[in-house]
């Protein structure tokens, strides 16, 4: 055994060296310090460069048909009353909604920031019992099982195939109807039982001098097309019009349609992906100087399909953007804030390689 061993030991190339042999000096001191800080930095670079992920991304035609767009926004308006800002969509298939309440929420905030309300569109406004129905009488005087039917005061709409009477049962639907019938709105707005009901004077008064921030979500179709915040509500019509209250216009400082875009993506979000509107260096901020006219943003929009390492997929968009600002006052339009958006027709791809 001892044998063996001795021969083990003869295929020894490192040979230990007695102690009383070593020689240290200042110079090889030197050296390992060195070199250990050397080889240090190359483990750490090494590493590093190891775990970093390189996306890799091509470019196809995006062959995709009847598909939705998702458009995520948070946008604070300070000199504009949650009562007045509306939103309204339109693209160039000719579908169009205005006033937009779904999947939309307002902050009522002060001079300073300050949330003071927050509630989503159509939601919280005050009840009155025994609304005015369209024959002159009182819901529930007579016949408790009588459905509500609110008259349009004059600008009833014809009969429908079913037999039915248009009815007007709230504040806005009423405003339709006139507008369809291109009348004047009474000036005296408590004059209309539905907003009085609703207290849409007095809804207006209270938030005189506060701001308003919007934020929610849209869906809709993958196509070109523009959407809009505006200092009133649009209605649907041979030309499309703003009916603004006229309490408000009393006040100038309501054209004001200075704004911060918070936040303003396409789709969903994914490692890496940078949106130029709300970007923190660059809050997009439009002062009250200029703050009575049309701002219009321009956007090409690039559909983007993400993969990572675990082969998870996000379908989501890219875009650029482009501003223009112009006086609504020498055109004799709405102040508003316009976002007109372009698809791109080629996609791209983006894989992190294993």
């Amino acid at each position: 055994m001892n044998k063996l061993f001795n021969r083990f030991r003869n295929l020894d190339a490192h040979p230990k060296v007695y102690d009383e042999f070593h020689n240290r000096t200042v110079t090889g001191g030197v050296i390992t310090v060195v070199s250990t800080v050397i080889m240090v930095f190359l483990f750490i670079s090494e590493m590093s460069l190891y775990l970093q992920t390189k996306t890799e991304s091509k470019l196809l035609v995006d062959t995709s048909t009847g598909e939705t767009l998702d458009i995520n926004f948070d946008i604070t308006f300070p000199y504009v009353r949650c009562s007045l800002l509306s939103l309204d969509a339109m693209d160039i298939t000719g579908e169009e909604h205005h006033n937009i309440r779904h999947n939309v929420m307002k902050r009522r905030i002060d001079i300073h920031g300050t949330v003071l309300e927050e509630r989503q569109e159509g939601i919280g406004a005050p009840r009155i019992e025994m609304p005015l129905q369209r024959h002159g009488g009182r819901l529930g005087d007579e016949d408790d099982d009588e459905e509500y039917c609110g008259s349009c005061y004059g600008a009833e709409a014809e009969i429908d195939e079913d037999g039915n009477h248009h009815c007007c049962n709230s504040c806005e639907e009423v405003q339709e109807a006139y507008v369809k019938k291109e009348w004047a709105f009474p000036e005296n707005v408590d004059l209309i039982d539905q907003c009085h009901r609703e207290g849409y004077v007095q809804r207006v008064k209270d938030e005189e001098g506060e701001g308003c921030n919007i934020h929610g979500s849209l869906q809709i179709n993958k196509v070109a097309g523009h959407f809009h915040f505006a200092t009133g509500k649009s209605f649907l019509n041979q030309s499309t019009s703003f009916l603004l209250d006229l309490l408000a216009l009393q006040d100038s400082n309501h054209l004001n349609i200075s704004h911060q875009i918070n936040k303003f993506s396409f789709g969903a979000q994914y490692p890496g992906l940078v949106n130029p509107l709300d970007d923190d260096e660059v809050k997009w901020v439009q002062g009250p100087i200029h703050g009575h006219g049309i701002y219009q943003y321009f956007i090409k929009v690039v559909p983007t399909i993400y993969e990572d390492v675990r082969g998870r997929v996000i379908y989501s968009n890219q875009y650029s953007v482009t501003e223009h600002f112009s006086d609504s006052t020498e055109q004799g339009s709405v102040p508003g804030v316009f976002f007109s958006y372009d698809i791109s027709p080629i996609k791209v791809c983006s894989l992190l390689p294993e």
